[in-house]
């Protein structure tokens, strides 16, 4: 839990007190339909997919269920109307003290999912929530609110993690994110993917299937939310929902594999993709714990955003999907040609990248975290045969251009406290970031965070991609091909990120292991080992 200065924290409890915020609080009132049903009667209990937390603040946070009877059917087994929900909030996980309690309601078209934004709470310090409704009551779930902003805080810990393919193994590591002592999980994306049951015949292979996705590929609504259903049934990462606060972003599985702008990845016209970027951005907004600011407006969902964490963290949760240029050179590994490089291209677009370096110029936190979706580090590596060196143009190497106004404007107004971390790449990397390649200055550090399943138990670092990039990027201190997370340990002069493995997800009961241990000085970029 947050270790913030208690004399600062009984002030600031000491405030809201006087201002009448504590210690109960009830929910204004949601407009009724005239077609609200009270008190419905399920075949099922309903909360089959779980409770969460997130983008949670000083003074609160975001709870999420959905009601969903019989999950995997049409509509969630759900009847065609609008669904009165109680929820509340405790100071302990008995609910012996409930601090809030409110009415929400349940809307169909918005697959009967619930996101209350809780307020009025005292900061940095765990809360426990719950739902109810037709006399069934949901689960438990474990949310914290953050240290006011400025406040003296000492440590915070948290995880990163992502790309989950259900096919490709179990969700082991959620099971052990649920059990880390963390104060928040941040989801870097591909929590779903898109692609069709892929059949017996892929078992075998060389990722062989342990379960299998139902149907065809996804491209309606009702498609999509029955992806979600399917994921979010898993009791392991239901387990990590319910144990902590979660900043969620989407990559490109959660539409379409590497979708840019309006641009998706079979030449579909850029109006006929937006009608399936609206469906699968709703179906998102659905199934995460979001604020209604994150509403999606037709095919677009303002997902960038920031947190304050005391005065120890800063943090920006950037995305590299909705704003970016196309790739170039087909959308492939490719040697990094001049396209790459072109000043009319980003990968944030404009206005994001403005927000970002504002943010960065006023943070007067000891560390700032930029949190993305993709690999930061100019990474090349050669294929046996191949003379020229590749680089992925899916990746901040395919938009250079951004690349060196970030790392520039990083290291001219804020040199020696920002640390970033990613995903998307289903390998753990950790490593320094300079301009472009070879033994350039160090200007930050990054951790790109392996799969939770997706790609497979992996190869370790037994193959011809691990050893030619780490042969050919000496600011790539390790890489290895396992399945995993990041932990991140910070304190106000020390960062500490564990790179997390486990030896097989083929199995539910894989072993736990730290790879590689890195520890970063505040004021002295670069990753050590520790």
């Amino acid at each position: 839990m947050y270790e913030v200065d208690r004399r600062y924290l009984l002030s600031a409890l000491g405030s809201l007190t006087a201002a009448g915020v504590l210690p109960w609080r009830a929910s204004a009132a949601e407009v009724r339909p005239r077609n609200l049903i009270e008190a419905p009667r399920f075949p099922t209990p309903p909360f089959t997919l779980g409770v969460a937390a997130g983008d949670p603040d000083a003074t609160g946070f975001v709870i999420w269920t959905r009601l969903a009877p019989l999950p995997l059917q049409p509509d969630g087994g759900m009847m065609m109307a609008p669904v009165l929900v109680a929820w509340e909030v405790a100071a302990d996980p008995d609910f012996r003290q409930v601090l809030q309690r409110g009415e929400a309601i349940a809307h169909p078209e918005l697959a009967h999912s619930v996101h209350v934004e809780v307020a009025g709470l005292a900061p940095a310090r765990p809360y426990w929530y719950r739902f109810t409704c037709g006399g069934e009551r949901s689960g438990t779930g474990r949310g914290a609110t953050l240290p006011p902003p400025g406040a003296p805080l000492d440590r915070v810990r948290f995880a990163v993690a992502g790309c989950q393919h259900y096919e490709e193994g179990y969700y082991t590591a959620w099971r052990h994110i649920a059990a880390e002592p963390i104060d928040f999980v941040f989801h870097y994306g591909d929590y779903i993917y898109e692609g069709p049951d892929r059949g017996e015949q892929a078992r075998g292979a060389k990722k062989p299937l342990v379960r299998r996705h139902l149907g065809h590929e996804i491209y309606s609504i009702g498609d999509y939310r029955q992806r979600y259903a399917q994921y979010k049934s898993d009791p392991d990462l239901q387990a990590a929902h319910a144990a902590a606060s979660w900043f969620v972003s989407f990559d490109d599985h959660e539409i379409d594999n590497n979708w840019a702008g309006d641009i998706d990845q079979e030449n579909t016209t850029p109006e006929v993709f937006r009608t399936r970027r609206a469906m699968a951005m709703q179906a998102y907004y659905e199934h995460m714990p979001l604020r209604r600011s994150s509403m999606p407006d037709g095919s677009h969902m303002q997902m960038y955003r920031g947190a304050r964490f005391g005065d120890l963290m800063d943090a920006f949760f950037l995305d590299t999907r909705q704003y970016r240029s196309d790739q170039v050179y087909g959308d492939r590994d490719a040697p990094q040609g001049p396209d790459a490089f072109a000043t009319d291209r980003s990968i944030t677009g404009a206005p994001q990248e403005a927000w970002l370096f504002k943010g960065l110029d006023r943070s007067k936190a000891r560390w700032n975290l930029i949190a993305q979706q993709v690999c930061l580090m100019n990474l090349g590596y050669h294929k046996a045969g191949q003379p020229e060196q590749l680089v992925s143009m899916d990746q901040w190497s395919g938009y250079m251009n951004s690349r060196r106004r970030l790392l520039a404007h990083i290291d001219a107004r804020c040199p020696g406290n920002v640390m970033t971390v990613s995903g998307d790449a289903h390998r753990h990397y950790a490593g320094d970031l300079i301009q472009d390649h070879g033994n350039g200055k160090i200007i930050s550090s990054e951790y790109l965070a392996t799969s939770i399943s997706s790609g497979a138990d992996g190869v370790g670092e037994d193959d011809d991609y691990t050893r030619s990039s780490r042969t050919e990027n000496p600011h790539l201190k390790a890489l290895t091909d396992r399945r995993g997370y990041v932990l991140c340990d910070v304190g106000r002069d020390l960062w500490r990120g564990d790179l997390k493995v486990l030896d097989t997800i083929a199995t539910r009961n894989g072993t736990l292991s730290t790879h590689i241990t890195f520890v970063t000085e505040r004021g002295k970029p670069g990753l050590q080992s520790a």
